[in-house]
Parts: structure tokens; C-alpha cells; sequence
């Protein structure tokens, strides 16, 4: 008999109390919680037929849509590990990511049905094709088959419902393990300190594949409130919905807050429905916060979290209008850690530093990661004693606010001084021609290492680097300025919009 709660009963538990209820909006309409039950149904029984059980893996590589939504679903109604996969991937890097899963069955977009067809992985059984006949099936021809049955499988919180592969901004992706317990812990604190109703509706930019994109769905279908589902951020289109009066919370990386700010639908349009916007992924300049905040006027949130671990710290609405009353420091903080989670700053040894001194981010909750899959040294070295070694450089304020100083793989040893990328980042963001910044230390045979900036400037603006030294100059001590400037069209980045800094201190 099952005896704790399961992530699987979310949907049905709405399906019977608010059948009616809208759960999924895409741009063709909606469905409600009865509908998509009734789908999760279907696909799960014949995935089922197709020798699925408790514990197989099922991995995804697709744009978002409802039917992505609905698959996740249907793999926690039969106990299977889900797998969402990085859409941008190479063709080998596929492959690679398959194999490790271990996966038995593919749904894929059939724009991707060249490289899927040309796969080899032991023991992929089956591909699911999602909006086509590329696949061994189409998800249209599971709908028909299939039998809207409850399937009722027994699972246990320690049972792994997800492998989520790491952005590998750093390095290679690792298969992050996340349990039933962890997911339930992720998606409360995601309700809690997000503020969601039932009457929410909620979108997210971050794809879902990514912890910020499938768990925001996720708590929507907890809550029994709707998400939006659009296929791929495009700023036009997600500008047009914040002034349509349709939505009340998005969740935004600031790369793309940029990018709305700069959309007619922005400028002109009311946006007085959306209630709140969230933002995470990637450090938001002072500047670019202000701005955002003057022309949005709602409630901010930076949600500071990693696929490890989910969201650990935020910094809450009310934190923000407290940095608009004359405390704008906070607006360069990431806040005090979330609901459930113990978060503290710490030297190598894991001993808790004083205020003001840089260290290292460690948590523990229950919303961290079993380990690395099939990786236990790796484990090893960011888990210990239950402390997850978050791998970010941060200090801590007199009122407990905390403050990044970079990732402890970036931070840069010039002549022998600790140079934090995110300080120069912040003050080369405060600069009115410069649209996009990120610093990274490249190799230097008399300093060891010295500070490049790559910069992307602003529309309409002209880039003077004698202007822009001497504006760094004026606020960072002399060796934090940078010694070279590269100017970009755009910055690389990953599909969650993080800038690869590996990629530039390549060139």
C-alpha cells in the first residue's frame, strides 16, 4: 500500500477537485487538469506496452509544449525516470548523454529526427516523435491507442524521478540524481517563496529541461494553477503576452529582461496584470534591475539556485522596494537563503567565515541531489556530511544579505590578488553604452593572470575603451581594471541563457 504522498497524484487530485481548471496555455488554447490527466493516461499506459517500468529511463530532447509537460507526467505516474536533455546538443553530445542515462525510451521534435535517427544506444527500445512519423511511433498515435486508466504504481520518496544534466558552463554535463523527496521539496519551496495561488498563471523563459523550467511546471500542477507553454523564448511574442492581461508571474533570465525592455509591447503596452517577475540563471546588473523595476512596476524576486540543489537563496519583493527606499546595495544581492535550507559561507574546510570575507556557498536540505550519476568521486567533492559545496564565492553582510563574488573557478589570481569577476561585472553594467558584460582571467607571463572583459554594447551606443577603463578606473583598485577589451555581437551561452565564460577564454 502506498504510504506517502507522490508527485504522480498532483494531477489527478485536480483532475477530480477542478476538472474544469485550466493547467496547460499554449499559443492554440488550453487544457484543463481533466484533460491532460485523461492524455497522462494514455501515453503512460502505452508506454507501459512498450515495457516501461518503475525505475526505466525516459529521456526527452524537444522544444517545450504541453505534450512535454504531459510525458514528464506520465513518467511519474509509472515510476520512470525522466531525462530532459539540452536541445542544442551535438549530435556525439547526444549520444554521450543517452548512453550515460541509460536510456530505454526517446520523445523527441522532429526537427531532430536526423540526428535521432542516426543514434546508437544500447538499449534505447524505442523514439517517440512528437509532432510527426520520424519516430518508431508519434505521440498522436500513443494518444489513440492508449486507455485513460489510472496507473497505480507504488514509489517511495528516496526513488529517483529525474536525471538532470548540469549547463556544463565549467565543464562537461553531469547527471544530477534527483529524488521524489527532492523534486516535493523543490516544487513547496517553489510555492512558498514565489507566492503562487490557484489563481496563478505562471510562465517561465527557462526551457524544460532545465530545474528552473520543469519545476516551476511542476508546482503549477501541485498548486492547480495554469502555466504557459510556449515553445522557445522569443521576445516579441513574450512581450506581447505580459500586456495581454493573461499573465500574473513570469520567470526571466536577465539577458532576457534586456531584451523585453527593448519590445513596443513593453514600452506601450499595460502590463499592470503581471503581479510579479522572478529572475535567476545569471547575475542582473544594478543597473539593469532599476530600470527593470521602474518599467515593469511589480514585484522582483532574484532566485538564486543549481540544478544540485534548487533555489537556495532569494531576495523578496519586499527586499526590493527596501533597496528603492535608500538601501540600494540590496539591489546587488542575491538575499538570505529559502525556505528549508541552511545556508552558510565557508573557508575550504567547511568552518563558517566572518561577516564581509569572501568563502564559499554551502546548504544542506532536503531539496539537494542524491549525487552525480555513476560519478562518486565527483559526489564526493561537493557533497559532504550533507553540505552541498555550491562552487560559488559569496560574502555575507552584517543583516545576514549575501553578496556573489563569482564562481570559485573564475575567480582570477592577479599578481597574486583574489580578483571576483562579478565586482568588475557590476561596475562595467553601471556604463550607459554596454548592453552585456562578462570578465574572465586569461593567462599573463609577468602578472600570472590578468582581467578581459567582453562587452556587447548597447543599441545606438559607441564603445571608447580609454572612456570605459577610466569609468572602471574611478570605482575598482587598479589591478581590477580590466587590461583588455573584447567587443561582441552577442555573448555565448547555453539554452538557459547562462554565458559560457569556458568558451571565452578560448578566443
Amino acid at each position: 500500500m502506498q504510504r506517502n504522498s507522490r508527485m504522480a497524484d498532483w494531477i489527478r487530485i485536480h483532475a477530480r477537485n477542478v476538472p474544469h481548471r485550466r493547467c496547460l496555455v499554449t499559443e492554440t488554447g488550453a487544457r484543463t487538469f481533466a484533460e491532460v490527466n485523461s492524455r497522462v493516461n494514455r501515453v503512460a499506459g502505452e508506454l507501459v506496452r512498450l515495457g516501461v517500468t518503475r525505475g526505466d529511463r525516459v529521456a526527452l530532447f524537444a522544444t517545450d509544449s504541453a505534450e512535454y509537460v504531459e510525458t514528464l507526467l506520465a513518467c511519474l505516474e509509472l515510476g520512470a525516470v525522466y531525462v530532459p536533455l539540452n536541445f542544442r546538443l551535438a549530435p556525439p553530445e547526444l549520444q554521450a548523454l543517452l548512453r550515460t542515462a541509460e536510456a530505454k525510451v526517446l520523445f523527441f521534435s522532429a526537427r531532430y529526427a536526423e540526428a535521432v535517427r542516426a543514434l546508437d544506444v544500447p538499449g534505447l527500445e524505442a523514439t517517440i516523435c512528437y509532432d510527426g512519423p520520424a519516430g518508431d511511433r508519434s505521440y498522436a498515435d500513443l494518444l489513440a491507442r492508449g486507455a485513460d486508466v489510472e496507473i497505480d504504481v507504488e514509489v517511495d520518496d528516496a526513488d529517483t524521478v529525474c536525471l538532470a544534466f548540469t549547463s556544463g558552463t565549467t565543464a562537461l554535463p553531469k547527471a544530477v540524481v534527483h529524488s521524489q523527496r527532492m523534486v516535493k521539496h523543490l516544487v513547496v519551496q517553489c510555492l512558498i517563496d514565489r507566492r503562487m495561488t490557484s489563481t496563478t498563471v505562471h510562465y517561465t523563459a527557462s526551457p524544460l529541461f532545465h530545474v528552473g523550467g520543469m519545476n516551476y511546471v511542476l508546482a503549477g500542477i501541485a498548486r492547480g494553477h495554469a502555466s504557459l507553454i510556449l515553445p522557445a523564448f522569443d521576445p516579441p511574442n513574450v512581450a506581447r503576452w505580459m500586456a495581454s492581461g493573461e499573465l500574473s508571474d513570469v520567470f526571466l533570465v536577465p539577458t532576457m529582461i534586456a531584451m523585453l525592455l527593448e519590445q513596443d509591447a513593453v514600452r506601450t503596452g499595460d502590463l499592470s496584470a503581471v503581479r510579479s517577475i522572478g529572475y535567476g540563471g545569471s547575475p542582473m546588473s544594478p543597473a539593469l534591475l532599476r530600470r527593470a523595476m521602474a518599467v515593469f512596476d511589480c514585484d522582483f524576486l532574484n532566485m538564486f539556485g543549481s540544478t544540485e540543489g534548487g533555489c537556495s537563496a532569494s531576495l523578496t519583493p519586499e527586499d526590493h522596494r527596501l533597496a528603492l527606499d535608500g538601501h540600494e546595495h540590496l539591489l546587488g544581492s542575491i538575499g538570505r537563503a529559502v525556505t528549508g535550507v541552511d545556508l552558510r559561507v565557508c573557508d575550504d574546510d567547511l568552518r563558517e567565515v566572518a561577516d564581509a570575507e569572501v568563502g564559499e556557498l554551502v546548504f544542506r536540505a532536503d531539496a539537494t541531489m542524491d549525487g552525480y550519476l555513476g560519478q562518486p568521486d565527483a559526489t564526493a567533492e561537493v557533497l559532504a556530511d550533507g553540505w552541498f559545496r555550491t562552487g560559488d564565492l559569496a560574502y555575507r553582510d552584517g543583516d545576514g544579505y549575501l553578496y556573489l563574488a563569482g564562481r570559485k573557478k573564475d575567480m582570477i589570481i592577479r599578481g597574486g590578488e583574489n580578483v571576483y569577476p562579478v565586482e568588475i561585472e557590476d561596475v562595467l553594467g553601471e556604463h550607459p553604452a554596454l548592453r552585456e558584460v562578462a570578465v574572465v582571467g586569461v593567462p599573463d607571463e609577468h602578472w600570472g593572470e590578468v582581467v578581459r572583459a567582453h562587452v556587447v554594447v548597447g543599441p545606438g551606443a559607441r564603445f571608447d575603451e580609454d572612456e570605459v577603463r577610466a569609468h572602471c578606473r574611478a570605482r575598482l583598485a587598479g589591478f581590477k581594471v580590466p587590461a583588455r577589451f573584447v567587443v561582441h555581437d552577442d555573448l555565448p551561452r547555453n539554452a538557459a541563457g547562462k554565458v559560457l565564460k569556458r568558451e571565452l577564454r578560448r578566443l
